[in-house]
């Protein structure tokens, strides 16, 4: 249904239009009787193969929803219907901030892909505590995607992911430190060797307070040179964090089949889906064997098949993210890839 009716209609919309209607609906349809029970029973797949008991927390699959789709909140409830293990919250930032301007999300479908330039578009951190404050834990695992806003300078960067952690830690299993969006200015700076290692390790400080300490995630960008990575695995180790998230979105261009001159009209922009997968496949390979698997490795990336999964599993991977893939293929992808799996 999604494939041969709905997709060529979305696809005619401006694709943020597309995925705001697409969820409203989809959060509207889930209120009416029964119709959650309908959607569980259609795009829910359960099998005890698929557990997973990874850095302290039980995931009842290894398929999650990456961060951006659900940037405050507003919707995880109505996507742990479709059968994601663990559902990733953000990016949030201290402040609201409207993001870039629009247009901001390209779809460039002859390489199943999408560009994007939202630029931490989200309504802020206070916002988003107020609605996980009235979420009634279930067995789905919520990561929390922080980040710092646009008119913070690096210096004070430091400062906006204090507040974000602090705030969201009551409320969230797991913390993602994205330092790797192409979107806001100098933000990838903060991956040098020393910023980055003075953000981890003043966030593992304050994590070492908390009564009980929960697992830090670093995102990490796929156009990171070995070297860079060598130096991530050696910081990781230093500071203590959980582990990395490989990868967020590629500002490279090369190899695309979309034409360069509609590429060069979209503009600037992290590019995701097909295109980064086999980048963010090399990232996970090269950071497990380099860290001897010393550290959980999260796989996003070009992710649409079990094939892609298994994949990602095989470079070293203990989990993985979709959201570029689930654009393409609809809602029953995590079934999909669950059934293909088992």
């Amino acid at each position: 249904m999604y494939r041969f009716i709905l997709k060529p209609l979305l696809f005619q919309l401006d694709p943020e239009k597309a995925h705001h209607l697409t969820v409203r609906l989809f959060a509207f349809a889930n209120k009416i009787p029964g119709a959650s029970y309908i959607f569980s029973s259609l795009y829910q797949y359960k099998n005890d193969r698929l557990h997973r008991e990874i850095f302290g927390l039980k995931f009842k699959n290894p398929v999650g929803l990456a961060a951006g789709f659900d940037k405050d909140g507003k919707y995880f409830k109505d996507m742990e219907k479709l059968g994601f293990g663990f559902i990733e919250i953000g990016t949030v930032t201290p402040k609201p901030q409207i993001g870039n301007p629009k247009p901001r999300l390209f779809r460039l479908p002859s390489d199943k892909a999408l560009i994007n330039r939202m630029g931490f578009n989200n309504e802020g951190v206070d916002a988003l505590v107020e609605r996980l404050k009235n979420y009634q834990k279930s067995d789905l695992i919520i990561g929390g995607n922080i980040g710092k806003n646009k008119t913070t300078p690096n210096e004070k960067a430091v400062e906006d992911y204090e507040i974000c952690f602090l705030k969201l830690f009551p409320y969230v299993d797991y913390f993602v430190v994205n330092v790797s969006s192409p979107n806001t200015p100098n933000l990838r700076a903060l991956q040098d060797r020393e910023p980055l290692t003075q953000l981890l390790q003043h966030l593992q400080n304050l994590n070492s307070q908390q009564q009980s300490s929960k697992p830090i995630f670093l995102k990490i960008a796929p156009d990171l040179s070995n070297s860079q990575l060598d130096d991530i695995v050696e910081i990781i180790n230093e500071v203590g964090i959980t582990g990395v998230i490989a990868s967020n979105t590629t500002i490279d261009r090369s190899s695309l089949n979309t034409s360069d001159e509609q590429v060069k009209n979209i503009g600037a922009g992290g590019l995701s889906g097909d295109p980064v997968k086999h980048r963010s496949t090399e990232i996970i390979q090269y950071l497990h064997t380099k860290s001897n698997g010393s550290f959980p490795i999260i796989g996003v990336g070009g992710i649409r098949t079990a094939k892609d999964v298994r994949e990602k599993l095989k470079a070293g991977a203990s989990l993985v993210q979709v959201y570029s893939g689930m654009v393409y293929e609809g809602p029953g992808i995590v079934k999909s890839i669950l059934k293909g799996l088992v």
